[in-house]
Order: C-alpha cells, then structure tokens, then sequence
C-alpha cells in the first residue's frame, strides 16, 4: 500500500501539452479564397447568354432548339465551376447539376467534360476576337496599340469569371489545352500583324512572326497572373504599363536598320 506511484517521461509530456493547448487560444482560421468556395455566375450577354427555362410539357420548340438551350447552360455551368473549384472539383454530375440539365442532355451535346470546357473556351476566344476587331478609332501605331489591348484586357474585366477560367484554370486540362491555347493565340498574333501592316507610317522592316507571338504571350502572362494572384484585378491597368513597350517593338527597325 505504501509502494511509490511513478509516471513516465512520456505520460508527463502527454498531460503537459495537454494543459498547454487548453490554455492556447484557438488557432485563427484563414477565410478562404471566394473563387474556391463561391459559385459567382457569369456576366449574360457577353461571352455566354442565359436561355429562358425550357417550358415543361408539350412546346412548339424544335429540337435543335433544346439541344442548343442545354448546349449554353452547361458551357455557363462548366465555365463558372471552372473558375470556382478548378478542373478537378467538378465532374459532369455536377455540371448538370449546376445546369439543371440531366446526364442524357448532356451527353446529346458533349461527348465528356473536356469537350464541354473545350466548346466554352472556343467561345471565349471567338468574343475577344471580335471585340478586339471592332472598327478601329485610331490611325496610329502608338494609340492602335492601346487600343487593341485595352479592349483585351477591358473585356476580361467585364467577367473575371470568364476570365479566370479560360486564363488560369483551363491549364489543368493539359496538353490538349496547350494545343488550342497556342493555335487562339497565333489568331491573335495574326491579326496584330494586319494591323500594323494597316496603320505603319514610314517604310519599316517586316516582323517575323515570333514577335507578334511574343507580344500576345506577354500580355495573356500578365492577365493571367493578375487573375490568379488577385480576387478583383484592375486589368485595365496594365494597359497603360505595356503599351509604350509594345509600340516600340511593333514600329521595328527601318529598312536600313534592318539589314
């Protein structure tokens, strides 16, 4: 009865972190990020429009007219899951789900997920394309220039959500979307190149290529990690940063200069 009780080293360290975190405060939480926990729907009318709800029972509607109703809302749901929780946080289960369309619908559009991203990102480079053609209203290299990429990066501010997705989460889908990232940007590269062609004053030394490539990857860079680092960007700031540079390069050298 009068034998000595003795604790071990490892039990005493036990009971001692055990006071320590019963005096320790609870450990802050960080807030997540929004774009990875809120679903934020995309702005209608400009790179996507929302249809009316289908109408339930018998309907005058053909069925192309169905098949491309389901086509908008499930690129709208996979663009705005894309940008919310990424590639790998959505499969078409939640797509439709998002979308309010049922498996079967999708797989009359789609054949899988990728080719539903793929159809959305197409749209995408289709509505930059064709604001950045829009009837100039500068004659000058310099101000063209501006002009060319503020209506960019101005189109990307008018939907971060677009944006997001097809700028920074659409690299997931690997080399496939490397494929059709180099080929819409060569479009791009093309039609800067017609542009100068149009404006330049002056006899000036041709471009290769590469440099309008180079030009159209350095500002899609700087978009995308403007996106990527920050939840409310200025992106029309950046216009401002890169366009005395990119003048510069697009005026190349002089015939004489070149040679």
């Amino acid at each position: 009865g009068n034998e000595a009780t003795f604790s071990s080293p490892s039990s005493r360290l036990v009971r001692v972190v055990r006071v320590v975190r019963a005096m320790s405060p609870p450990a802050p939480t960080t807030p997540p990020r929004k774009d990875r926990q809120t679903i934020t729907p995309v702005r209608h009318g400009l790179f996507f429009r929302a249809p009316e709800a289908l109408p339930r029972g018998r309907h005058s509607l053909t069925r192309e007219e169905v098949r491309l109703a389901h086509q908008e809302r499930l690129m709208i749901a996979a663009t705005e899951l894309l940008a919310a929780v990424g590639y790998r946080g959505a499969g078409v289960r939640e797509i439709c789900a998002h979308a309010g369309v049922s498996r079967q619908a999708f797989y009359d559009v789609f054949a899988d997920k990728d080719e539903c991203i793929f159809a959305g990102y197409d749209r995408f480079i289709q509505v930059l394309l064709s604001r950045l053609a829009v009837s100039p209203k500068e004659h000058e290299l310099g101000p063209r220039a501006r002009e060319i990429i503020g209506a960019y990066l101005d189109t990307l501010q008018l939907d971060l959500v677009v944006a997001r997705a097809f700028q920074v989460e659409i690299d997931a889908l690997g080399l496939r979307a490397r494929e059709r990232r180099r080929k819409s940007l060569r479009l791009f590269a093309n039609f800067i190149a017609s542009e100068r062609e149009r404006v330049i004053q002056g006899p000036r030394a041709p471009l290769p290529l590469s440099a309008y490539v180079g030009i159209v990857y350095a500002v899609r860079q700087l978009a995308s990690d403007a996106l990527d680092e920050c939840e409310e960007p200025d992106l029309g700031a950046l216009a401002d940063d890169v366009t005395t540079w990119i003048a510069h390069t697009l005026r190349g050298p002089t015939p004489d200069e070149g040679e």
